[in-house]
């Protein structure tokens, strides 16, 4: 008998036969088995609604617990110490139908009929990634809504969302990081069922589903957890956002159970498949076992044998996240290539300032991120005057996700444009077939696949005091760049509290038909990255180089056929003369062009013949995707081999 079935025991009634969670309030046969971790209390009671208090039954090592034979789905609840003012919400509440400061609800889970039971998740080879803030990827904002689009993400080629944080925070709006109830998804967007739903039409489509937890800190509002153990708080570092845990301090083991059974919980209770972990570099944790390493376990067993996906923020660019335990790492499958975007950035504006600047945009920069990941691995950065990065060439490249866009880096500005308003529809254009065509994992931000005209700003509902502290903070973090550093600039920031900050990022699906290039331009590539026999198959031969000033190529070596990308963001460009071998066709065969960002399909201007007196010719601004054919000497006589000329020695002979 485990520790909360004793506790049950002890309470007077039949206790559960088995816990999902070692904490919160969970559905048993006959009622409801309450448990909590309450150290700092010396005694607990639970108010149910409707009900009389009653008592919790203390256990060892600061839990209290007890069965209610009355209890039943869809009650409030909340819990008391003994004599104290206030009755606080649950810490591992399911749902809080009020918000972080109402009563808890007791939910059963095992209600859903779900339909799923042949899903198997998706294999990470076939990952296309799309971000989505659920409150702002539609009107409604709700789960019901969102899935309604479910199927239009899957038409296009969507395989996986990421949905930004859903956990349970205070106000009306906001991107979610500011999350307090980590086991309840938050009103804003439906209740418990309806996020089931979603998750159950996704897979129905093939569509895996990740969710994004925070795990680095807790929001500043709504936050019950220190009224029943202090021990959550560690004050032995110093944490960006606020408190940060304790996962390696005195008392720390309920700590980590409390989030290893979190990330658990979303796979199981859920059906997800998978996290990305914020921020892991403000997740400190000296223990010998890591608590990343603990959660990535969780998540794996939770998935019963189905494929599961943890991706990782890391700041610091520490490869050890995605090594296998037995290399000394924590087991995670991917990192985020902030490295990536921020070369893409500088080509596409052509800014290099605050945490660009260490960026050039160049194709060597290009060609290194295909093959090796990171850019920086260790050497000296001189925005931050120190080195940036660890050592990952032994990674391979789909243990990064790669992206034009994400929610932080769009947010980073005075007005959340989208990176097609930054740049020429050309450039665009061919970046944007480089990242989905490229080796690793690419990612979309909702709106990105039809160039949304809608922006992605900060919002964050807060109390007015807050309000104005987050807004005074959002202003200094932006002054990093010059041109943000500038009173008139700093004055247009918009404020995060405003609703109309938040309603301005709403999507119109609208834009799909107004603006069909752009739809049918990630449309037909992902088609490619699925479809091409030699893209689909991922190969882990690729080698490239650069070919000019602003041009760059990627060769990728299949089994029996090869595939080139050539990326130009310069002017027209006649390859002549050719001295390179990468750029060398099969024997007996030319390049065919298979793919092309000029095409007027795609708001391109044209597609000119590929060859131009036997050299390549690459229109500026533009990508190609080439593939070998056989030669037809007559339609390209210049094509052909030509027999060497009868001309005199370069030596003299004899």
């Amino acid at each position: 008998m485990n520790k909360s079935n004793l506790a049950a025991a002890v309470s007077g009634e039949p206790g559960p036969t088995l816990r999902r969670l070692p904490v919160g309030a969970e559905m048993s046969e006959g009622g409801v088995h309450f448990r909590v971790w309450a150290p700092r209390c010396q005694d607990l009671a639970v108010e149910i609604e409707g009900l009389a208090p009653h008592d919790l039954v203390p256990e060892p090592d600061g839990y209290f617990s007890a069965f209610l034979s009355a209890a039943n789905a869809g009650m409030r609840y909340r819990f008391r110490a003994k004599g104290g003012d206030m009755a606080w919400p649950d810490p591992a509440s399911r749902f809080q139908p009020d918000g972080p400061h109402g009563p808890s609800q007791i939910v059963d889970p095992s209600g859903f009929a779900w339909s799923d039971a042949a899903w198997q998740g998706r294999r990470r080879e076939e990952l296309v990634i799309y971000e989505m803030h659920v409150g702002t990827f539609t009107t409604e904002g709700t789960w019901r809504a969102a899935a309604e689009q479910l199927a239009e993400l899957a038409d296009i080629g969507v395989t996986c969302i990421e949905l930004m944080p859903i956990a349970d925070f205070a106000g009306r709006f906001g991107w979610g990081y500011d999350g307090v109830n980590l086991f309840a998804p938050t009103r804003l967007y439906g209740n418990p069922d309806d996020l089931r739903t979603f998750v159950d039409r996704a897979h129905g489509l093939g569509i895996a589903i990740i969710l994004d937890v925070v795990y680095n800190h807790l929001g500043p509002d709504g936050n019950y957890l220190s009224c029943f153990a202090g021990q959550y708080i560690s004050h032995r570092y110093s944490n960006e956002w606020g408190e940060a845990l304790n996962f390696d301090g005195p008392d720390a083991g309920p700590v980590r159970e409390y989030f290893i059974a979190n990330a658990g919980y979303w796979i199981d209770e859920y059906h997800l498949d998978g996290l990305r972990l914020d921020a892991t570099q403000q997740i400190f944790d000296a223990s010998e076992d890591h608590i990343i390493a603990a959660i990535t376990r969780r998540v794996r067993a939770a998935g019963r044998g189905r494929a599961t996906f943890i991706v990782g923020e890391n700041e610091r660019q520490e490869g050890k996240l995605v090594r296998p335990a037995e290399r000394g790492g924590y087991g995670i499958d991917s990192l985020w290539n902030d490295d990536f975007h921020h070369s893409a950035f500088v080509a596409l504006t052509g800014h290099h300032e605050a945490y660009y600047t260490d960026y050039r945009g160049t194709p060597r920069e290009f060609v290194a991120a295909a093959k090796h990941g990171f850019l920086y691995q260790g050497q000296r950065y001189a925005w931050q005057k120190q080195r940036r990065g660890k050592p990952a060439l032994d990674l391979t490249p789909d243990c990064f996700v790669v992206f034009l866009e994400n929610h932080d880096q769009i947010a980073n500005s005075d007005s959340g444009r989208r990176v097609h308003q930054l740049t020429s529809p050309g450039k665009h254009r061919a970046l944007t077939a480089y990242f989905l065509l490229m080796p690793g994992i690419p990612m979309l931000l909702q709106g990105q696949e039809f160039s949304t005209s809608k922006p992605f700003l900060y919002f964050a509902d807060h109390k007015p005091d807050l309000a104005a502290a987050v807004s005074a903070g959002r202003g200094k973090f932006l002054a990093q760049f010059p041109n943000l550093a500038d009173p008139e600039m700093q004055a247009r920031i918009p404020a995060p509290d405003d609703e109309a900050t938040f309603r301005r990022c709403v999507l119109d699906f609208a834009e799909r038909e107004t603006h069909a290039a752009a739809y049918a331009l990630h449309r037909d590539l992902l088609a490619l990255r699925r479809s091409d026999p030699v893209l689909k198959s991922r190969p882990r031969h690729v080698d490239g180089t650069e070919i000019a000033e602003r041009a760059w190529m990627l060769r990728f070596f299949g089994a029996e056929d090869d595939r080139v990308l050539i990326i130009n963001l310069g002017l027209d460009l006649t390859l002549s003369p050719m001295p390179e071998p990468l750029l060398a066709p099969p024997e007996e065969k030319a390049w065919q062009i298979l793919w092309t960002s000029e095409r007027a399909k795609y708001g391109g201007m044209g597609v000119p013949p590929l060859y131009r007196n036997g050299f390549l010719h690459i229109p500026g601004e533009s990508a190609l995707l080439l593939a070998p054919a056989t030669l037809d000497l007559a339609a390209a006589p210049e094509l052909a081999e030509q027999k060497p000329a009868q001309t005199a020695p370069e030596r003299g002979g004899a």
